[in-house]
């Protein structure tokens, strides 16, 4: 079996296994999408699926730094109802 990879959640900042984390991406037009498959080309940042993490994500607009682009509330809210 192969290695998993890892990757760094924005929020916690705790490396975890890529397939418990969400990948939102920035589309060629600029804006910002979930990446179910975590495959879409573009800039990406992974985020832990847990509440805790999307709430501090949203409070400290971490998406929007870390992927240099606008991010609305709907994206924080797929985040929270999909975890």
């Amino acid at each position: 079996m192969g290695k998993i990879p890892q990757r760094m959640c924005i929020a916690c900042r705790q490396m975890k296994d890529k397939r418990e984390l969400v990948r939102c991406r920035v589309t060629p037009d600029g804006k910002v999408e979930v990446d179910p498959t975590g495959k879409k080309s573009g800039r990406g940042a992974y985020i832990c699926r847990n509440a805790e993490c999307v709430a501090k994500a949203r409070k400290y607009n971490m998406l929007a730094k870390a992927l240099n682009a606008e991010v609305g509330d709907e994206l924080y809210d797929e985040l929270e109802n999909n975890g």
